[in-house]
């Protein structure tokens, strides 16, 4: 699964993956500056509460983009895969400026929303410039590669992630959630033994990375991001290792990144942030 093409002359919106539990009341920087992007008191922000079992999850959100001033945000309820197909729920898309996908269980969202015609409008509207943020399972779906599951630990192991397609918004990326919080460096290294074509991207709880059109990722948020490159790996034993067995992975490069630093995922450089 890929992204959309961009219409000759457009221009790709941002993808936004957030690490879960942003920050919402109180200093609630990565979704101001979303609704700065998407139009400010004019955005009109589409949410996607499908991953999370919980009903109030989506009125939930759009309490909280309302009192950050946008001028309309509307809660999809996409809790089965008829209602990705249903046309009052694509037309509603049509009129959002920004699509803010919620946590919860990443399944839920690819095996609901996987191949229908929410997913391909979502990939769509993308590429034309709309503005599409997730937070925890609404960041892991973001990938063509999708992090499904994984035990925790900072070791790489043969069985030591379960992938699934994603919904394909941005591709030669694989991201992790809650990253720190939850001690995911082991699986997210696993995840680059299976693909060692990708940046592995790890993000911590309220940090942020804003992947612009021309592929330039830059931090926001409280927390960290580490990115695993493999661009000069030159071995890993993950096709010999037996199952359980640990991975021996040699050449890789780790950056770990805080806010106004950025990342260039075209050519894999890491830079500082900039200097006022």
């Amino acid at each position: 699964m890929c992204p959309a093409k961009v219409i000759e002359g457009g221009k790709r919106g941002f993808v936004i993956p957030i690490g879960g539990a942003e920050e919402r009341v109180d200093n609630p920087v990565i979704l101001k500056r979303f609704v700065d992007l998407c139009g400010g008191n004019e955005a009109r922000i589409a949410i996607i509460p499908t991953a999370s079992r919980l009903e109030d999850t989506g009125a939930n959100y759009v309490k909280v983009f309302k009192d950050l001033g946008v001028g309309e945000a509307y809660s999809l309820e996409i809790g089965e895969r008829a209602d990705a197909q249903n046309e009052a729920n694509l037309d509603a898309l049509d009129n959002a400026t920004g699509i803010f996908m919620t946590g919860g269980n990443q399944l839920r969202l690819s095996t609901i929303l996987g191949g229908t015609p929410f997913a391909q409008k979502i990939r769509r509207l993308n590429a034309g410039g709309v503005h599409v943020a997730g937070t925890s399972a609404g960041a892991a779906i973001m990938p063509e590669h999708m992090i499904a599951g994984g035990s925790s630990g900072g070791l790489p192991n043969e069985q030591g992630v379960t992938m699934a397609p994603g919904l394909g918004l941005i591709n030669k990326v694989i991201l992790d959630q809650h990253f720190s919080q939850r001690n995911r460096l082991g699986r997210l290294l696993s995840a680059i033994a299976y693909n060692p074509f990708a940046s592995a991207i790890g993000i911590c709880e309220d940090t942020a990375v804003f992947i612009g059109p021309d592929g330039l990722l830059e931090v926001e948020g409280s927390g960290s991001v580490t990115i695993v490159d493999p661009t000069d790996l030159h071995y890993s034993s993950m096709a010999e290792a037996n199952v359980g067995d640990a991975v021996t992975m040699l050449g890789l490069k780790l950056h770990m990144l805080s806010a106004g630093s950025t990342y260039d995922l075209a050519t894999r450089e890491a830079f500082p942030p900039a200097k006022d």
